[in-house]
């Protein structure tokens, strides 16, 4: 059996997936203190590439957006790692298939608002963690 398809791996897989997305959400939250904005305003300038200092946490609003995305992907990171520890072994094709679905279509949308803001150097990072988020989770498990 190849062990990137066995079930082991893509349960465990899924915890990778799940610190990943979690991963941002201390950035964000930290960027609505002011005073405490700048590693999130600069991982922002990296994705909006080129760095040029842009954008600026300075609007409330940005602070605000940083809650916001900040609250949702670490609920998001903890739903799948729920998954991988509550629901897996019971179903693990519909939780895998749940979780590509999902990361595909973040994919799809993320990117797709990234470029109509002008900021499509977002897109191909994005390519990158989805095939961190997703990773041998394309392929069903081999029984």
């Amino acid at each position: 059996m190849n062990r990137l398809r066995s079930h082991n791996f893509h349960r465990a897989w899924l915890k990778v997936s799940a610190l990943t997305i979690a991963a941002f959400s201390p950035l964000l939250f930290l960027a609505t203190i002011p005073g405490l904005s700048e590693p999130a305003r600069l991982v922002l300038d990296v994705l909006a590439w080129p760095v040029d200092g842009f954008p600026s946490y300075e609007p409330a609003e940005m602070r605000f957006l940083s809650a916001l995305t900040g609250g949702f992907l670490l609920g998001w990171g903890a739903t799948v790692w729920c998954l991988s520890a509550w629901a897996y072994d019971t179903a693990p094709e519909g939780v895998r298939k749940s979780m590509v679905a999902g990361a595909c279509l973040w994919f799809a949308l993320d990117s797709a608002g990234s470029i109509a803001s002008g900021n499509g150097a977002n897109a191909w990072f994005n390519v990158g963690v989805l095939l961190l988020v997703v990773g041998p989770l394309w392929l069903p498990a081999e029984r």
